[in-house]
């Protein structure tokens, strides 16, 4: 037993501040590009989405221990929805907001409930109007090719890696992380 005793002390692994309290307090303020970097939203929508959920029963707790802010909990969400790979995992989320990795499972959770409720959909989603749909398609077209002038609801940017560089012209495939990938517009 003593041939395993430590003669030194263990030393603990220095953490990070998390980035979760200054995002809100400060650069939400100040910097309104970078807050949108790590949520992906404007503070001016964090606000309003954070008053239209705060009320909602599944933030409010039967025990004495109180909820964290319904603040808090919607910038994680967000923050790891707003992120891939290894940068949406629960340990990177969990140390950017200075949370468990319980944590973030459970406050992703509550804000999902509120946002899949049907009263929340109905209250807060609509479909373009017809003429929000002419909108859209005359700025597709006059930023756009004209055959592109149907799709008023597009979203850019997927990009599919292929196995390998493409025989013909492969170097205009390759891309800023090293791979070569197709970009699909759906």
């Amino acid at each position: 037993m003593y041939a395993n005793h430590y003669k030194t002390s263990r030393k603990s692994k220095k953490k990070p501040p998390p980035q979760l309290p200054f995002i809100l307090r400060k650069t939400k303020h100040t910097q309104p590009a970078e807050f949108c970097q790590d949520i992906r939203i404007s503070p001016y929508t964090f606000d309003c989405l954070v008053q239209c959920i705060e009320n909602d029963s599944v933030f409010t707790s039967g025990s004495d221990n109180s909820q964290m802010p319904v603040e808090n909990q919607l910038a994680i969400t967000l923050y790891r929805f707003g992120h891939y790979g290894n940068a949406a995992g629960l340990s990177k989320v969990s140390r950017w907001a200075g949370v468990g990795k319980g944590t973030v499972l459970m406050t992703t959770r509550r804000v999902m409930t509120v946002l899949l409720r049907p009263d929340f959909v109905e209250e807060n989603l609509r479909m373009p109007t017809e003429e929000e749909k002419k909108q859209a398609k005359d700025w597709v077209e006059k930023h756009s090719c004209s055959g592109w002038r149907n799709g008023w609801c597009l979203v850019d940017g997927t990009l599919v890696p292929l196995f390998n560089r493409p025989h013909w012209f492969g170097e205009s495939y390759f891309d800023r992380k090293s791979n070569y990938p197709l970009n699909f517009q759906v």
